[in-house]
């Protein structure tokens, strides 16, 4: 596959061979190819093989008018921005084309930099509306960013293949433990490509419902089911010449990965309940913290599409691989939180490195912010906050058994070393302590007034 930047389609559909011969030489580009068609069934012929950008569109054509074209076309992709042109302009016909859905009106004679300046608005909308829709829907997905950075060898190794991946359009299956970082990785790939400039589509296919995945994902006709009001879009238009990730693509119904392979293998799409076969120009990422090869053993994933999804494949490391990278990670979340200024004390790195940290950097960063909620002062101790779940430090040594006339600790005992441990970790902050120990600071009140 070509890595170079996508290029744009510019129909000119009007019966002067002259004038659409002179307009295609002058607007013709490497970003830009541009059709003909001289009549309104072979301009509904190219919209409808083709993924068409924008359409300079005659309101007088031999077999018909703009006006009843111009919905024609946008039935076949509403994105196409439709630009009329007509030789009698009238306030009334300005209002009919832009009431049928063109988003502009250009009067006959026009220059070619009239219509340059024309084009260059309407891409610069068509741009804005993908990038701001693709915003929307990776903020719902994602939430919270995972950083993904250090310096140890594997990220380092790590990071290389993404930037080779970046400059290729070849499918990437990403691989990791849930919480390393996956999403922000393919990401990363889609802004160091060529495809910078284009929309972002993350779907996390796990969160789809087995009924609506294939709509969500497909797009659907108005009328294909009940409650199909109106036609909608997948996340593989939306993404229109950009990248889609499908996240936890493990978990995508085996009834719908012949239509993902279909548009790996031929670069387009059918709707729910629709005909038309449409054009798809976005590349695709997938992700997963599954065994996929364990998936295809079993019979819940295609062979042929892991192979067809694998061309590079990126295994992010799990933090626990890579406890070099501690201190880099912790500066950066605390800074992404908004706390530059705060800091781990001495100690605080060999004992998070002991902590296996089955949630990954999610997990990382889950704890900082709550270490930055519970605890005051500038320094941090957030391997306080995971003595409940697992130790991060070394198993403190087990009562003497009873036996051989040695006396066995009490429950008490122990619950008042672990108290006074606790405390002095903490500096002697009795609300830290609390929170380290999981119990209201009412109940270590008491608890220290009885040890006295």
């Amino acid at each position: 596959m070509s890595s170079s930047t996508p290029r744009r389609t510019l129909l000119i559909v009007d019966d002067d061979v002259g004038l659409c011969a002179s307009l295609a030489d002058g607007l013709a580009s490497p970003r830009l190819e541009v059709l003909q068609a001289h009549d309104a069934a072979r301009g509904l012929a190219l919209c409808t093989s083709r993924l068409v950008d924008l359409v300079l569109l005659d309101q007088n054509l031999p077999d018909g008018t703009g006006v009843a074209l111009c919905p024609r076309i946008l039935e076949q992709n509403e994105r196409t921005k439709i630009l009329f042109m007509t030789a009698f302009p009238s306030f009334e016909h300005a209002v009919e084309a832009i009431r049928v859905g063109a988003c502009d009106y250009l009067a006959k004679p026009f220059s070619l930099a009239e219509v340059e300046h024309a084009i260059d608005k309407v891409q610069n909308l068509s741009r804005l509306e993908l990038i701001e829709q693709a915003h929307q829907r990776c903020v719902a997905e994602q939430g919270g960013s995972i950083a993904l950075e250090g310096s140890s060898r594997p990220m380092l190794e790590l990071l290389h293949l993404a930037r080779v991946a970046a400059a290729s359009d070849a499918p990437v299956l990403i691989t990791g433990e849930t919480g390393t970082g996956k999403s922000h990785l393919a990401r990363q790939i889609h802004e160091q490509g060529p495809r910078h400039s284009e929309p972002f589509v993350s779907v996390n296919c796990s969160a789809l419902p087995e009924s609506l995945a294939e709509s969500e994902l497909f797009g659907h006709e108005r009328g294909s089911f009940t409650g199909a009001a109106t036609a909608r879009r997948g996340v593989f238009e939306m993404a229109e010449r950009g990248t889609v990730l499908l996240d936890e693509i493990g978990t995508m119904p085996l009834s719908l990965q012949p239509k993902l392979l279909a548009i790996l293998e031929d670069g387009a799409l059918r709707r729910v309940g629709g005909e038309a076969v449409r054009p798809v120009q976005a590349r695709i990422l997938a992700a997963s913290n599954s065994d996929l090869e364990g998936d295809v053993e079993a019979g819940r994933f295609r062979r042929d599409l892991y192979y067809r999804l694998c061309v590079l494949r990126l295994h992010v490391p799990s933090l626990r691989d890579r406890p070099d990278d501690l201190p880099e990670l912790c500066r950066s979340l605390l800074a992404r939180l908004g706390a530059r200024h705060r800091t781990l004390p001495a100690g605080e790195i060999e004992s998070l490195a002991r902590y296996s940290w089955p949630g990954n950097v999610r997990e990382l960063r889950n704890v900082l912010e709550r270490a930055l909620l519970l605890q005051r002062g500038e320094t941090l101790a957030p391997s306080l906050l995971l003595s409940r779940t697992e130790s991060v430090s070394a198993p403190a040594p087990a009562p003497t058994p009873a036996g051989d006339g040695a006396p066995s600790a009490t429950l008490a005992a122990v619950e008042a070393a672990h108290i006074r441990a606790v405390l002095a970790r903490c500096g002697g902050n009795q609300t830290r302590t609390a929170a380290a120990l999981g119990i209201a600071l009412s109940t270590l009140k008491r608890k220290l007034h009885d040890l006295r």
